[in-house]
């Protein structure tokens, strides 16, 4: 019982990461058909943002890279979306292959200017300790993930640009006919989406080193998110973002990582025999 409860802030510490990282995931793919491997680098952008601002905030600089981070992710991908990848959409397979030569190339631009050795960011003073099992930092992350979901919630319900990016996401082409510019949506969603994989970045500076390929150990799983939870659904991101870092935290406790790794590729395919459409799915009308 011990091993449990002491897993449990671990568990949901990596869901809290994978939400922020899927919650982009969510809007870009589901909305735009975009398999974006380039995604991860935008985390590695977020993390590194935090780095270098450690020479102006000192140990503050994990806050004050907060807004810069999603900033800079943010301008990231709009750069990738306006070059790029607007010219592959509804061929998911090419954005694909695509992005992930773009993340190769994003890699090998890290190690060239910070080196290949990880490198540390320091915690500020009061996220050191903790409040019985949970630690101060993996607090954080979680109030992290739930403002930024409420932020995600409040701007999709209760904004004109966020009901666009809704009806663009449920009918691409009946939101064209009806007025809406499906292109600047997609630019603008496409910024939010890569901004929170900054702030996801920043985030992670919290529970370890910042190395190059930070992003890929999470980005597999952050597509799991997003196939589970439903494409563009805000609550089955959530729900599925804290089953699998719950289930990962265990597994790895309980075995090794590269085993754990295994048990959550299983534990998906076989939800996704039962639901293939994902924890939730859009509803709309159609004439049968």
């Amino acid at each position: 019982m011990e091993a449990i409860v002491s897993q449990l802030p671990i568990g949901l510490s990596i869901g809290a990461v994978l939400l922020l990282i899927a919650l982009g995931l969510t809007f870009t793919f589901g909305q735009m058909g975009v398999i974006n491997m380039a995604h991860g680098e935008f985390i590695m952008a977020g993390a590194y943002t935090a780095y270098l601002l450690q020479d102006l905030a000192g140990r503050e600089a994990v806050l004050v890279a907060l807004p810069v981070a999603f900033v800079v992710a943010g301008l990231m991908g709009l750069i990738l979306e306006r070059t790029a990848i607007r010219h592959f959409y509804g061929r998911p397979l090419d954005t694909l292959l695509l992005t992930y030569g773009v993340s190769l190339v994003l890699q090998q631009l890290a190690r060239d200017l910070f080196g290949a050795p990880n490198v540390q960011v320091q915690a500020p003073t009061w996220l050191q300790g903790g409040f019985g099992i949970l630690p101060y930092n993996r607090l954080f992350i979680f109030a992290l993930a739930i403002g930024s979901v409420v932020a995600i919630w409040g701007y999709m319900n209760r904004t004109s640009q966020g009901r666009r990016m809704q009806a663009v996401m449920q009918n691409r082409q009946l939101a064209a006919v009806s007025g809406i510019n499906t292109g600047r949506v997609d630019q603008r969603t496409f910024f939010i989406g890569s901004g929170l994989a900054g702030i996801a970045g920043v985030a992670l500076t919290l529970i370890g080193p910042v190395g190059p390929a930070l992003g890929t150990y999470y980005i597999v799983d952050a597509f799991l998110v997003v196939v589970a939870g439903g494409l563009g659904q805000l609550r089955g991101a959530v729900i599925a973002a804290v089953a699998l870092g719950l289930l990962n935290s265990y597994a790895e406790f309980w075995t090794n990582a590269s085993l754990a790794k295994v048990i959550v590729f299983v534990a998906i395919i076989a939800f996704l025999q039962v639901r293939p459409q994902g924890l939730f799915v859009l509803r709309s009308r159609a004439l049968t």
